[in-house]
């Protein structure tokens, strides 16, 4: 059997789901239980170098070292918090680069990953949208995220992997991106792959509805909404999605999701705005919205950012907010800021974005509108 020629650009195999890494093989001439080792070394043994993969026979490995390569974004500098929250600057090519966050908790480790460079949604209250957007991450860059968090963080006392949890929260709208970010899950879930619980994969949207209703077809995982609104008068200004999208729309395909999946909640995040959206009224109306649907409500502090209009509501305000949805029956808690002294916490990252789309989606929607 001849080797195939080398190619200028060598295959990623990172960021391959399984049924691709078994096509290419067989394009090697190999059966699929080649793939299956492979994604053994990559994903459970964190291993990207082909000669050290001792079980592959070694004329496998002379082919792969020829026509493929296990590539991660660069890590361009790395910060750590006082509360031991780490944020990660990779770099996507010269003069992009996005953020990734991991989260130590006594009962968990949760990594916050990206799935595009910057964001096109233009929610007010976030600081990654004002960045503008530049590309969406391949799947190799989504999973490589989790690859280069496992290596550099290391394992646990026990033996085990830090990251037991990832959501896709960080830069970007993971829907708006749906032909990475589904085959990222896949190897995410994967018992092959990652091996993670399709509870402790959390995919997060600002409510991209008809991608809402595919997801659906395609993975289980669990779904966050960005929500921050009780009305659509309200959301159309914080969230500019929800002109085209609006609430009750938006509300319909969660329970689809949740009824298609099998799932136990959609957990609806809600930024508390000093003065915008923190009223007991407000809290009221999300109970009308909310209570007795499979929901749960995850208030977040505000995070400020330079030139942000925006402030934080007081601590004393979201209690009685929390307070006032519990007692109503609508399960909710409120997040604990972590990591914002290193400038990770929710809605802060910002990564580098050069080259941005100038047009943002607020922009393209009011002229829509006024048109």
């Amino acid at each position: 059997m001849e080797t195939p020629v080398a190619s200028a650009a060598p295959t990623n195999l990172l960021g391959l789901p399984r049924p691709e890494l078994e096509a290419f093989v067989a394009t090697l001439g190999s059966k699929p239980f080649r793939a299956r080792q492979l994604m053994g070394w990559i994903y459970k043994r964190g291993e990207g170098r082909f000669d050290a993969m001792s079980d592959l026979a070694r004329d496998f490995r002379a082919q792969l070292a020829q026509v493929a390569e296990v590539r991660t974004p660069e890590i361009v500098r790395e910060m750590q918090s006082a509360d031991g929250t780490r944020k990660w600057l990779l770099r996507a090519e010269s003069s992009q680069a996005f953020e990734t966050v991991f989260i130590p908790e006594t009962d968990r480790g949760t990594l916050c990953i990206s799935s595009q460079v910057g964001c096109a949604l233009d929610c007010a209250f976030c600081s990654t949208a004002q960045q503008g957007f530049n590309r969406n991450l391949t799947a190799a860059e989504i999973v490589g995220q989790v690859w280069l968090a496992n290596r550099e963080l290391g394992l646990d006392a026990q033996g085990h992997r830090r990251v037991t949890n990832v959501v896709l929260m960080g830069m970007g709208e993971p829907l708006a991106n749906f032909r990475n970010v589904v085959p990222a899950i896949r190897i995410l879930l994967d018992d092959l792959g990652f091996d993670i619980s399709r509870r402790r994969v959390t995919l997060s949207t600002s409510g991209l509805v008809p991608q809402i209703y595919k997801l659906a077809e395609e993975v289980n995982c669990a779904l966050a909404v960005s929500l921050h609104a009780p009305h659509d008068a309200l959301r159309d200004q914080l969230v500019p999605i929800n002109r085209k999208h609006p609430i009750a729309e938006l509300l319909e395909a969660c329970w689809h999701y949740i009824d298609e999946q099998n799932g136990r909640s959609v957990t609806f995040e809600y930024v508390m705005l000093d003065g915008v959206n923190d009223q007991l009224e407000h809290a009221r109306e999300l109970v009308r919205l909310l209570k007795g649907r499979p929901a749960k409500l995850n208030l977040i502090p505000f995070n400020p950012f330079p030139g942000t209009r925006f402030r934080r509501s007081p601590m004393p305000v979201i209690t009685r907010f929390r307070d006032e949805l519990v007692q109503r029956g609508v399960l909710a808690t409120i997040r604990r800021t972590r990591g914002d002294d290193i400038d990770a916490a929710c809605g802060q990252l910002a990564g580098k974005v050069n080259d941005r789309t100038r047009v943002r989606l607020g922009d393209k929607l009011a002229g829509a509108m006024a048109s």
